[in-house]
């Protein structure tokens, strides 16, 4: 065969099935592009709907691998991916999805056998100091070559010596069109006939039908029919239309003069959103104003509106965020879209809206549906909302059952998932064993790196392809588990019957740290050093060049299957990896986004504060905590000392950066950090504290001594049994530590005024200054109780 047939057979079978087909070019690179131009000529594409992803010449639209975001919400004929000169696993993820049924993706790769050994700009990101490039391992490209070499629906062409290897064809039986080619609308629908005209499938019109539920109903026409709270989850694959029957949801509300907000992780996420939003209100004849291509708003003459804010920027539009309260911008509607890409935190935020939609995606590189439904679910059933839950199945682009799609969830692991629950079920501290996973043995056995990864996914609110190819490539990182094996309690068991080890817990391991001088000094010099996030964070932010000499381990993921959480399974894979680095290590830590929860955890193991950081993060809308678990000298050094630091700016960073901090999390991380705070006060200091307890003092009138008795309290709780209420504490951290004004400190606590959350804060400070009060401060009490 030649690859002109191979090509028009490929294509012939793949209008035929609506179908995608994947071409694999493998060789030379300038003999790759001069087969795909063949390629493209044989398969009679139209160049105008062909893209290249990459550098080389093509008669057609060209986008670089880190443009390939470009090519989202698109379709197109062919896509042509050169993986010679750079080979990004996000890349592919984002690309492939955009090949329209009947088309071909065309992979352009060097050959098979030699590729796991090059290397490509990718890897220079995952060579982290003070590792090479040479340290890099083939891992990831050894086992997406084999999946080439072996799936349906993938011919392989070599064109260094002309050879056709795979033909790709799958040779289908004929198909039963199972496909409603004329949906019809629903008959009790409120949205506008265009709007279920613009729907593509019966699947899409059913979700756009449920979120009619986000309609603000018109109280003054009697309209009750509706919950006042209501929330709307949105589960799809890719590829299904999900954020187009948002956009359209989103122009039928604006047509009815709502104000619609719409976040993402990322603005060029939700451009479809955008795209059919506008269609739509234009198709209904409104005149229509938006302000770019794709556009941030789409507003109407007549008031409505569709706009997108960042998903931290949203969740302050709901009047949820102390300082950025901002009631007169709070939309009627929100749609938050690739959900499962923000953390359960963020997206609890989302509830101060009495009308949400939550879309996700399962299987795709934007996040992890199935991470969304574990971690979210439960604090979405607890709301106020009434919940509408629906998706979509059927394929837009392509016919369900592409190879294409099966063979890209397999590559990138799309579709990982942990252990079944009922395998694990039984599974606690007792019953498990630690493991070391390395590379090797995670691509051994599909099983274990899909059970692996499939934690991790649900470890983070983000996690990609690209870490796949971290996991299995990056000479830094390394795999610790706890595993349940089958049948291990059995008393009936059969003794040769076949044992498997499942997945229980796992965490993701960087090593960081051990860094020579020269890079040391770039770090302090402002430079960027690749994977090592806490000595870059010590040494360049907070100005100690010697935090990147100890060696440490950072975890960067932690997960406990989602059916044995709350057994102390989380803190028996941290103490053995604790026992394990015990006399290799200067240190364990860890980066993560502050919840009073996960503050108490890591608290709970051994892990200290030494910072908080100054803004949030765009995606989780949280502030990142760093903790250290010292474990040599070098290790207490390096935490003493940044501890410490800590102590002593903490109360000027609460007063300014962080006033807007939530206070549960406050707490919980000031009685995290293992440092001595000194009550430095006089005796004046103290009788204005006394008074402010036992007489008539003010708080206002010297706050200073007020701070630095707040933080001893909180440096010297435990947190179970202290002499302050939750409310209290709240008390000391929003008006003496944060300096927020006084109605606004009473309106938050539920006090009936500004004048009892005064005396409020005196009772509170009663038993601080019995606890650590000095004579100045008793003889000031003595005055008022005797």
């Amino acid at each position: 065969m030649t690859l002109e047939s191979v090509v028009a057979a490929l294509r012939e079978e793949a209008a035929a099935t609506d179908e995608r087909r994947l071409l694999v070019l493998t060789g030379d690179r300038d003999a790759c592009y001069a087969a795909a131009d063949a390629a493209l000529d044989a398969a009679d594409f139209d160049r105008g709907a062909t893209t290249l992803v990459g550098t080389g010449n093509l008669d057609c639209e060209r986008v670089g691998p880190k443009r390939a975001d470009r090519l989202l919400g698109t379709t197109r004929e062919c896509v042509v991916f050169d993986a010679h000169a750079d080979f990004r696993p996000n890349a592919l993820g984002r690309v492939v999805g955009a090949v329209d049924g009947g088309g071909l993706f065309v992979l352009l790769a060097p050959p098979l056998d030699e590729w796991p050994d090059r290397r490509t700009d990718f890897d220079r990101t995952l060579a982290v100091p003070p590792d090479d490039l040479e340290d890099v391992t083939g891992n990831f490209r050894r086992r997406f070559a084999e999946t080439l070499r072996v799936h349906p629906g993938i011919a392989v062409f070599d064109a260094d010596s002309g050879t056709v290897e795979r033909d790709g064809l799958t040779h289908p039986a004929p198909r039963l069109s199972t496909a409603d080619d004329s949906p019809e609308r629903p008959a009790d629908r409120a949205f506008p006939d265009a709007a279920y005209d613009a729907c593509l499938t019966g699947d899409q019109m059913a979700v756009v039908r449920e979120l009619e539920a986000l309609r603000v109903p018109d109280r003054d026409a009697g309209d009750d029919s509706d919950p006042d709270e209501t929330a709307v989850v949105v589960e799809a694959d890719r590829g299904r239309g999900k954020s187009s029957a948002a956009g359209i949801a989103a122009g039928s509300l604006a047509a009815e003069g709502a104000d619609v907000l719409v976040t993402a992780p990322e603005h060029r996420s939700s451009r479809e959103v955008f795209v059919r939003a506008e269609a739509l209100l234009e198709s209904l004849g409104l005149d229509v104003e938006t302000d770019g291509d794709p556009p941030r708003t789409v507003e109407t003459a007549g008031g409505g509106r569709v706009r997108f804010a960042s998903p931290a920027e949203a969740a302050d539009l709901l009047g949820v965020a102390g300082d950025c309260d901002d009631s007169a911008g709070a939309p009627d509607a929100v749609f938050v879209d690739e959900a499962a890409a923000l953390s359960v935190r963020l997206l609890e935020r989302f509830l101060a809206a009495p009308k949400v939609a939550f879309a996700t995606t399962v299987h795709g590189y934007e996040g992890a549906g199935r991470g969304f439904s574990v971690r979210f679910r439960d604090r979405l059933a607890e709301s106020d909302h009434a919940v509408v839950e629906t998706g979509l199945d059927d394929p837009i682009r392509y016919a369900a059952g592409d190879p294409v799609e099966a063979w890209a969830f397999r590559a990138l692991l799309l579709d990982a998932r942990p252990p079944v629950d009922a395998v694990v079920a039984d599974a606690d501290p007792e019953s498990v064993a630690y493991r070391d996973f390395s590379a090797d043995d995670l691509l051994a056995d599909e099983t274990l790196l899909r059970e692996v990864f499939g934690l991790l996914v649900l470890a983070h609110y983000r996690t990609e392809p690209d870490d796949l190819a971290r996991l299995l490539d990056a000479p830094n990182l390394t795999v610790r588990a706890l595993v349940r094996t089958d049948g291990a309690a059995g008393p009936d068991t059969d003794a040769d019957s076949p044992r498997r080890d499942h997945v229980v817990a796992v965490a993701l391991l960087a090593r960081e740290g051990g860094l020579p001088a020269d890079v040391r000094e770039h770090m302090y010099e402002g430079g960027r050093v690749r994977g090592n996030m806490l000595p870059d964070v010590l040494t360049s932010q907070l100005r100690d060049e010697a935090a990147g000499v100890p060696v440490g381990k950072r975890v960067m993921r932690i997960a406990t299957h989602h059916v044995v959480r709350s057994r102390g399974l989380g803190s028996r894979l941290l103490g053995e990896i604790r026992r394990e680095y015990a006399d290799e290590l200067d240190w364990l830590g860890v980066g993560y986004g502050a919840t009073p929860e996960l503050l108490r955890f890591w608290r709970a193991n051994g892990y200290r504060a030494v910072q908080l950081s100054t803004t949030r993060n765009d995606t989780s809308g949280e502030y990142s905590a760093l903790m250290l678990d010292p474990l040599s000298e070098a290790g207490e050094a390096l935490h003493d000392r940044h501890a410490r630091w800590f102590a002593s700016r903490v109360a000027s960073m609460l007063a300014d950066p962080l006033r807007d901090a939530d206070p549960d999390v406050v707490r919980e991380l000031l009685r995290s950090v293992e440092a001595p705070v000194e009550l430095d006060l006089s005796a004046w200091d103290w009788r204005a504290v006394a008074a402010s307890a036992y007489g008539p003092g003010q708080y206002d009138a010297a706050p200073r001594p007020f701070r630095r008795v707040a933080l001893r309290y909180f440096a010297d709780s435990d947190g179970d049994s202290d002499a302050l209420s939750p409310r209290e504490e709240r008390l000391l951290v929003r008006k003496v530590l944060q300096g927020r004004p006084w109605p606004d400190v009473a309106d938050e606590l539920g006090f009936h005024s500004a004048g009892q959350c005064m005396r409020a804060l005196g009772d509170a400070y009663e038993p601080l200054v019995d606890r650590y009060g000095d004579a100045a401060a008793a003889d000031e009490k003595r005055r008022y109780v005797e």
